[in-house]
């Protein structure tokens, strides 16, 4: 999840603290079936990993389908708790969701999600503030 100004540090606490920089290989090994922060969530502050392997909030929706899987159910939780950008990847079909101010966005494809967080994050009216955006030395897993 991408923090934004609502404080995620409640959340990332219950995590394992990491505090690294943002990089495909970096959040490739966090997501390998076998490693010990596979099933949690990652934790992105300013460009750096705050934590992985946390807990969060389940959806409280009750209009979800059965369909929903855990993994969606949590990014849609702390997207209705707070301003956080959750960033999603089907385990079965790799397809990348944002779950957004409670509901989810499927971009479809990697020039629309990039467009879509740049916005998000207003990147794109502030390029002073972020020379190079967070998601950049990710780019390429997130093209995976």
């Amino acid at each position: 999840m991408l923090e934004r100004s609502t404080g995620l540090r409640n959340y990332a606490e219950l995590g394992v603290p990491l505090d690294a920089l943002v990089s495909a290989d970096l959040l490739e090994s966090l997501f390998l079936p076998y490693s010990p922060l596979h099933d949690g969530a990652v934790f992105i502050r300013s460009g750096r990993v705050a934590a992985a392997g946390g807990f969060l909030p389940l959806s409280r929706n009750a209009q979800l389908g059965r369909a929903m899987g855990t993994r969606h159910r949590a990014a849609l939780g702390l997207s209705e708790e707070t301003d956080a950008v959750i960033l999603v990847v089907s385990e079965e079909t790799g397809r990348i969701s944002l779950a957004v101010e409670g509901r989810f966005e499927s971009p479809q494809d990697h020039d629309t999600l990039r467009h879509r967080l740049a916005e998000l994050f207003s990147l794109e009216a502030a390029p002073a503030r972020a020379q190079q955006p967070w998601w950049e030395p990710a780019r390429d897993w997130l093209r995976k």
